[in-house]
């Protein structure tokens, strides 16, 4: 698909087409089309991305929360949209073992619980064993560099998204390295068992709370 026929796209047929490159969120896409025109693929991109920097923090952790948990409830239900049912099938995540789910889902509830939205990672981009290494990894991050983080990650996804879309090559998309994780400290290695104490055998996850934590960015113990 070229420029050409992206520019000449009415409002409809454009948030029909665009409207999931931000996972759920075609009001994304409706406030991109009054852009037009697009100089490029990159142009029209920088206005996707732009669009996200410009929310108050409140819309960016809006946009997190449109995304599925990996491996999580709307995968098990048939309830993903196409694009992250495509994208959690190439990470492997769609084919777990018993032990790696339940894994799974006890460091995504773990994540919830600390900062208020899902765990975003470019499946794509990634596998079974990156997926269960960067969460455990990342729910040790402060707050404030996990949103970024997280919000890098939504770009990722958007970028490759976007790619399809303008018939760019899969294997030839590299997103701009600026994009990495801003948290650098490794989780600990010794088995997903010792990244918390909660996920040692038996112990419960407790009650999800529906906000972040935004005191010490410490890693708050779930109770029974």
């Amino acid at each position: 698909m070229d420029m050409e026929r992206v520019n000449s796209m009415g409002f409809g047929e454009f948030v029909d087409v665009f409207g999931n490159i931000i996972e759920k969120c075609p009001l994304v896409a409706a406030a991109v089309w009054s852009q037009r025109p697009f100089s490029d693929s990159e142009d029209l991109e920088n206005h996707f991305f732009a669009f996200i920097d410009a929310l108050p923090r409140s819309g960016q952790e809006g946009i997190l929360r449109c995304h599925p948990d990996l491996a999580g409830r709307d995968l098990h239900q048939g309830t993903l949209t196409a694009e992250s049912q495509r994208e959690q099938s190439q990470a492997g995540l769609t084919s777990l073992d018993a032990d790696d789910q339940l894994r799974l889902q006890k460091l995504n509830a773990l994540y919830r619980e600390r900062f208020g939205f899902p765990f975003v990672l470019a499946a794509r981009l990634s596998d079974r064993d990156t997926v269960l290494r960067e969460l455990a990894r990342r729910l040790h991050c402060q707050p404030e560099l996990e949103l970024h983080t997280a919000l890098g990650e939504v770009k990722k996804i958007g970028h490759l998204r976007l790619a399809d879309l303008l018939g760019a090559d899969p294997a030839r998309v590299e997103p701009p390295g600026g994009w990495r994780s801003e948290c650098q400290k490794d989780a600990p290695l010794g088995g997903l068992g010792a990244v918390h104490p909660s996920l040692e055998a038996g112990s419960g996850l407790g009650e999800q709370s529906t906000h972040p934590h935004k005191g010490s960015g410490e890693l708050k113990h779930s109770h029974d």
